[in-house]
């Protein structure tokens, strides 16, 4: 098997997690090769995700490993996906970057959505204009192709909350990113009634810190938090300057868990939230 040119984040996880695994286990690359009858290069071009697994190679790993956490090895073995399958984002691929398209992998294979907002509104809950607005003023301004190509993909990652089978999702929003007019008050007020919309979905909870909470927890931070089908497996996606930081470290995860919980607790509850997401857009 030829090794992989490009890896997508789904194919770098999987491959992070056969590595904890072996370390967790006190096993060594030369010990792993002997156990699985290949050699240490094989053994470094799987950790590094080089080389794809079978379902039934990752669980023999799983079993020489000595992993007796059987939903995390069904996940795994899950993640190995068989047949490479083309989802909707791959069109985009060479044309947007690849952050972007994991952005998309992960919201698509989540069990559950959580994110926090203090200047931006959640990008699954934005409209075709604001969303415009906003990669419009991007610096150094884009290219007039790459805004649409972003705001396309944008509202094509919307179908996980949208679509047939949506995704439960929980989006905690500062009173300061309802109140950022992005693309004029027009624009704004149909995105504000959107987002008020959106969250009487039942599966949608929208819950806003007003101005009146004063400092708390996680100011300033934009996170996007996937649960997996077992903890383990959890993301993190933070927005930099430089592009989309994913996390996916036991303690990291753990925290940012914690960080979640401590602002949902400064939060309204979703009927105030949804309320003054209304009363907002009225005021423009």
């Amino acid at each position: 098997m030829a090794p992989r040119s490009t890896l997508t984040n789904r194919q770098r996880r999987l491959a992070v997690e056969v590595r904890r695994m072996r370390e967790r286990a006190g096993i060594s690359i030369q010990e792993a090769a002997a156990l699985l009858g290949s050699d240490r290069t094989m053994i470094s071009n799987i950790e590094a995700g080089r080389t794809g697994l079978s379902e039934d190679r990752m669980r023999q790993i799983a079993c020489y490993y000595g992993c007796a956490d059987s939903a995390l090895v069904d996940a795994l073995a899950e993640m190995t996906g068989g047949r490479r399958v083309r989802h909707w984002w791959d069109e985009y691929r060479g044309k947007l970057p690849d952050g972007h398209l994991d952005v998309s992998e992960i919201e698509h294979f989540a069990t559950r959505i959580r994110t926090a907002q203090t200047v931006h509104l959640p990008g699954l809950f934005q409209t075709e204009e604001h969303a415009r607005a906003i990669f419009d003023l991007s610096v150094p301004p884009l290219p007039r192709l790459e805004v649409e190509l972003r705001v396309a993909h944008r509202m094509s990652r919307q179908t996980v909350v949208t679509g047939e089978s949506p995704t439960p999702y929980l989006g905690i929003i500062h009173e300061a990113a309802l109140r950022l007019e992005f693309g004029g008050r027009e624009v704004a007020r149909r995105q504000l009634a959107y987002l008020a919309d959106a969250s009487e979905l039942p599966h949608v909870t929208l819950r806003v810190i007003p101005f009146r909470a004063g400092a708390f927890h996680g100011a300033g931070q934009s996170i996007l938090y996937t649960e997996g089908p077992v903890e383990q497996l959890d993301t993190v996606q933070l927005d930099t300057s430089f592009g989309g930081h994913f996390i996916d470290a036991p303690t990291p995860l753990g925290n940012y868990r914690s960080l979640l919980d401590l602002m949902e607790g400064s939060a309204l509850p979703p009927d105030e939230s949804r309320d003054l997401i209304r009363s907002i857009a009225r005021e423009l």
